[in-house]
């Protein structure tokens, strides 16, 4: 599902893309001089320029750089969003408070056993509560099964916590590539634009370096802004994997304490 979400969001936007160049391309540059034209500049000439906001700056560039490669870029920049919010925000929920946890857990055990403890862990969302719902399943058969099965388990949730980052990598990777890419592209017209011309100047280079330019900052400011989100995943899992390793340690703690107050 979430999939199919992120080929909508990229085939939407592609399509937009293609039809604002093209309405672009098509639309004159300069409207025929008539009476009523001239009429209408000389009353406006008084009137102040208004400036370009950045958003207008913004698409002129895109459409200067070549919508080709830029919408590329920017749909690298969309999937990569997608998935990094989408891990921002599993991550966030998946963050627990494991010294009220394990409190609770203990608790549950004095009160009302294995099995009280088991409707806390239950209730709990979070890998560090289904490590410990893994512990307590096990807790008949030993601490030293318990201890096992919480190592195993902890890997499964790392798996799990890990998922999606190897793709938000990956247009990290491939936004600057683009860009280079489009930057090789604009060298090689402007050198066509030169041997056509059979001179350099800069008028007819310009136009080929513009474009290298546009593209290559397009695709490095895709790769920054991904990979601060990349960064934040990368230490949010390492807080929540040192937060299991801590409360696995303390749910050991705890049976153990927990057989011997039995015994």
């Amino acid at each position: 599902m979430r999939k199919v979400i992120y080929s909508l969001v990229a085939c939407t936007f592609f399509v937009s893309t293609i039809l604002y160049a093209q309405d672009n391309a098509q639309t004159p540059a300069s409207e025929p001089k008539t009476e009523a034209n001239s009429t209408t500049t000389s009353s406006s000439a008084s009137t102040p320029v208004q400036e370009e906001t950045f958003h207008q700056a913004l698409k002129t560039k895109f459409i200067e750089g070549g919508w080709e490669f830029m919408s590329l870029v920017l749909i690298c920049l969309i999937l990569g969003l997608s998935v990094a919010i989408e891990r921002i925000i599993t991550l966030n929920l998946a963050t627990t408070n494991t010294t009220k946890l394990v409190k609770k857990v203990e608790e549950a055990l004095e009160e009302g056993g294995v099995e009280a403890a088991l409707q806390v862990t239950k209730s709990t969302r979070g890998p560090v509560a289904s490590i410990f719902t893994q512990g307590l399943m096990r807790m008949s058969e030993g601490i030293e099964m318990v201890e096992k099965s919480i190592i195993a388990y902890g890997s499964v949730e790392m798996a799990k916590l890990e998922r999606g980052l190897v793709w938000i990598s990956l247009f990290i990777a491939l936004a600057p590539m683009l860009g280079f890419l489009g930057t090789v592209i604009g060298m090689i017209q402007a050198f066509d634009m030169i041997e056509a011309a059979g001179d350099i100047s800069p008028t007819v280079v310009a136009g080929g370096i513009k474009v290298a330019l546009i593209t290559t900052v397009g695709g490095l400011v895709v790769a920054i802004i991904l990979q601060l989100c990349y960064n934040y995943c990368s230490s949010k899992i390492d807080g929540i994997v040192g937060s299991m390793e801590e409360a696995s340690i303390s749910l050991v703690d705890v049976l153990i304490k927990h057989n011997l107050t039995k015994k």
